[in-house]
């Protein structure tokens, strides 16, 4: 995984330098959006592996694919990564994008997970006692997992905040058990 991030890296700092140099950052994080799902997705994954196409080929039928949300600029550097056999990159170039405009936007993408739906109000008094801890903006991002039991578990880059019913558990059980 190392390696692969050392090869889309280069990639994700020009599309960025690019965009905050246009003053398109989110234009551009929602073509890679665009891009990235495209890329992963299976049916597009064989049609691209395919060895009689060429590379412009390949860029026409993608292009076709992400619509119009893919401007001209956007286009070009589908036929850079096209050209270097590095289109199934695009979700993570898509990942080191989205950490260099946290870092410069100085926000925290933190994911939600709960056992069920929460409640606005809820998630509004998380989102200001993350602020807090993580000093700075967050952006959130919920999800329901029944597995949970109950509870929450909030994801902030590497921290991990466990506070649900069936970490509480698991944690008794390794008392219990040592």
């Amino acid at each position: 995984m190392a390696e692969l991030t050392t090869i889309a890296r280069p990639y994700a700092k020009a599309a960025f330098l690019y965009a905050k140099e246009a003053g398109v950052l989110d234009k551009w994080e929602q073509m890679l959006t665009t891009m990235a799902a495209v890329a992963q997705d299976a049916t597009m994954h064989a049609f691209l592996d395919r060895p009689q196409l060429d590379d412009a080929a390949k860029v026409d039928a993608f292009a076709q694919v992400c619509g119009d949300v893919l401007d001209q600029s956007g286009r070009n550097f589908i036929a850079q990564l096209a050209r270097y056999k590095r289109l199934s990159l695009l979700p993570l170039i898509l990942a080191l994008f989205h950490e260099l405009l946290a870092e410069q936007q100085a926000f925290t993408d933190v994911e939600l997970i709960s056992a069920y739906e929460m409640e606005d109000a809820d998630i509004s008094r998380l989102v200001d006692a993350l602020k807090r801890r993580l000093g700075g903006e967050v952006k959130i991002s919920t999800s329901v997992d029944p597995a949970l039991i109950g509870g929450v578990l909030v994801r902030a880059g590497d921290t991990v905040i466990d506070g649900s019913v069936r970490g509480r558990l698991n944690r008794l059980a390794e008392q219990l058990n040592s």
